[in-house]
């Protein structure tokens, strides 16, 4: 099977990625993957008649996105090269040659109409199931799919990763046996097993607001360079308020000292990014007796280093009950939104998996 995707644009514009690889996703999600994606000028007829004909003469299926404005032209030009009448929306050719034309506007939803039409075409229908984990190695994750593959079935995989946060979804025809499907679920959480936090598709803020409230227990967190974002992220849950107590962003030492207890020379001979500030911080949280476990950050998000010659990217995380504190280094690389942002979900997943 082979497919196109066909953006008919005004070439001075910039096209949204961001909203074009969800667009894609859709597809990917349904097992359909794009062989060709082609841009258009639509002031160009002869471009778009040229590629409207590669369509028809070279790919199984098309999707053709185009302006409201374009619309009924680009409808004429599908007339003429499928020799057919165009319902406005799909078309199948006696060759079974398919076309889908959408609006730009219409985005995701679109997108999934256009996935059922192609799944009652071919007589098939897909399930789906995630595994979500954090900062698992791209290289395992590779051998995870391998070794999983090798039980069979009508199976595709697709890798989604934001600042560390990895979505695998997994998309099975109907065609593929419960026992097969079964199979390579426990072929990934075997191998993936201790950078996993969900099997379903939710977040690893939710998954920890879950576990806290089945714990009955209550988070503070203290943060450096991560800026606010791991409270934020917390406080996106609905109903976090059951289980969150405070969010300090304690960026200045003095405010480490006044807010958190951190000791003047703890800060005078380690520095402010250090594994013991970043344990001084949570201990501080949990001393002040208002919460059940504390994570705390302190690190060099760029993009230049402090006045010390530690490097850009170091970073301790803290997290910690009354009965234990850990504090984790990393060296992150990147600008300084992937850094902050990865340290962040490495932070959540710290504390989910000390809970766990």
């Amino acid at each position: 099977m082979t497919n196109c995707l066909v953006i008919i644009r005004n070439k001075k514009l910039n096209i949204d990625y961001g909203r074009l690889s969800s667009f894609i996703r859709v597809f990917s999600s349904g097992c359909y993957y794009f062989d060709k994606i082609a841009v258009v000028g639509f002031d160009s007829s002869k471009g778009i008649s040229d590629q409207l004909k590669e369509c028809r003469l070279c790919f199984d299926n098309s999707v053709v996105i185009c302006n409201d404005e374009q619309f009924g032209m680009i409808s004429d030009f599908l007339q003429k090269i499928y020799g057919e009448n165009f319902d406005g929306r799909f078309f199948l050719t006696a060759g079974q040659s398919s076309v889908c034309l959408g609006k730009t506007g219409e985005g995701e939803d679109f997108a999934q109409r256009c996935v059922q039409f192609l799944n009652k075409k071919y007589g098939v229908s897909y399930d789906k199931f995630y595994v979500k984990c954090i900062s698992a190695p791209a290289g395992l994750i590779r051998d995870a799919i391998e070794k999983a593959t090798q039980g069979g079935g009508d199976t595709a995989f697709a890798v989604y990763d934001d600042f560390g946060d990895q979505t695998i979804e997994i998309s099975y025809s109907s065609n593929t046996t419960k026992m097969v499907a079964d199979g390579i679920r426990r072929t990934l959480v075997s191998e993936l097993g201790d950078y996993i936090y969900a099997l379903e598709n939710i977040s690893i803020e939710r998954r920890l607001y879950d576990l806290l409230k089945l714990r009955r227990m209550k988070i503070s967190v203290a943060e450096s360079f991560t800026g606010g974002g791991i409270s934020s992220r917390l406080v996106s849950v609905p109903g976090v308020s059951e289980v969150y107590f405070e969010g300090l962003n304690t960026y200045a030492n003095g405010s480490k000292q006044a807010r958190l207890g951190v000791d003047e020379l703890t800060l005078k001979q380690f520095g402010a990014v250090s594994d013991r500030t970043a344990y001084e911080m949570a201990e501080g949280l949990l001393k002040a007796g208002n919460c059940d476990i504390a994570i705390s950050t302190t690190g060099i998000a760029g993009p230049k280093s402090d006045n010390t010659a530690k490097p850009v990217g170091l970073a301790y995380i803290g997290v910690g009950t009354a009965e234990e504190i850990k504090v984790y280094k990393f060296n992150y690389k990147g600008d300084r939104e992937s850094i902050t942002r990865t340290a962040i979900n490495d932070a959540l997943f710290l504390a989910y998996k000390m809970l766990k």
